[in-house]
């Protein structure tokens, strides 16, 4: 390997093909895991499509770490989107923001059913 420098990178790249290629079959055998993993970290859709919102199993915080963590940062205090904690809103004001958008923050990120729910769990983030 003194002599030809080429080699132990031929060698390095054969040994991440083959380990993509192994790590994908994995992948393939876990499907189902991975979806349903996938569904309950989106917010609790269910695997129809549906919204286990309907069931009673709204869980708040999970959808906030799926969907809102990346403008208001991990502890919601700021970040590209304004701090959710302390907030000088009022939850019909953020019932507004969460159905019809504001600024950079798009329309629809949480179902109509749990507008309230999310709206408690954002005022409650303050005390």
């Amino acid at each position: 390997m003194q002599k030809n420098p080429i080699i132990p990178f031929i060698l390095i790249m054969a040994f991440g093909i083959g380990l993509i290629f192994f790590l994908s079959i994995d992948g393939v055998g876990n499907k189902e895991e991975i979806t349903s993993e996938h569904e309950s970290a989106e917010g609790g859709e269910s695997a129809e499509g549906g919204e286990d919102a309907a069931a009673g199993e709204f869980d708040p915080e999970a959808l906030a770490q799926g969907k809102c963590i990346s403008c208001h940062g991990n502890s919601y205090e700021g970040g590209m989107g304004p701090s959710l904690v302390g907030t000088a809103l009022s939850e019909d004001e953020i019932k507004d923001v969460l159905a019809n958008g504001k600024g950079a923050m798009p329309a629809g990120l949480v179902p109509e059913a749990n507008l309230d729910e999310m709206a408690t769990w954002i005022k409650s983030l303050g005390k």
